[in-house]
C-alpha cells in the first residue's frame, strides 16, 4: 500500500510493517496505524510514521544507543496488552527532538515506544521514575543507571 509521508514522500509499505497501537499515542487516541521508515545513513534513529495522517511522523532512535544503562520495568497490563513471552520479542525506542546543532537535542526517556516485534502491536507507556525526564540531553549527561 502506498502512504504519504512527512519526510519521505510517497513510500510502498506492506501490511507486516504496520505497528498497532490500540490506544492510540498519548495526544493522538485516534491514531492506531504507524509504520517504521529509516532515515538514510542511520541505523540507530528512524521516523514512526503514522499511515493515515501525513504529517503526524517523530523522528525515534534506539535509547540504548546513547543511554547504555536506560532500564525500566514493564507492568502486568502492558505485557499482556501487547502479548509479550519474552524480553527478546521486546524493541524500546525513544521520541526525540531534535534541534541545531544536532547536540542539543533531546529525548523522551521517560515515555518510551514499546514494540513487540512477533506480532508489531506497540505503545507508548510511562515510566514513573524521577531518574528519567521527557527532554533528557542526548550528549554530555548520560542517564542514570
Amino acid at each position: 500500500m502506498n502512504i504519504q509521508t512527512k519526510y519521505h514522500g510517497e513510500v510502498d509499505i506492506t501490511e507486516d510493517t504496520i505497528l498497532s497501537f490500540e490506544k492510540g499515542i498519548p495526544g493522538f487516541p485516534d491514531e492506531k496505524k504507524f509504520t517504521l521508515l529509516p532515515l538514510p545513513d542511520q541505523t540507530v534513529v528512524s521516523v514512526l510514521q503514522s499511515v493515515e495522517t501525513t504529517d503526524l511522523a517523530f523522528v525515534i532512535a534506539d535509547p540504548y544507543s546513547f543511554y547504555e544503562k536506560y532500564d525500566f520495568a514493564l507492568d502486568d497490563t502492558t505485557v499482556e496488552l501487547l502479548q509479550i513471552d519474552s524480553a527478546e520479542d521486546v524493541s524500546a525506542f525513544v521520541i526525540l527532538s531534535v534541534h541545531d546543532p544536532f547536540e542539543a537535542s533531546t529525548a523522551n526517556l521517560q515515555a518510551p515506544i514499546i514494540v513487540n516485534v512477533k506480532n508489531n502491536l506497540a505503545k507508548q507507556v510511562i515510566i514513573n521514575d524521577e531518574k528519567y525526564k521527557t527532554k533528557h540531553p542526548l550528549f554530555g549527561q548520560p542517564a542514570k543507571g
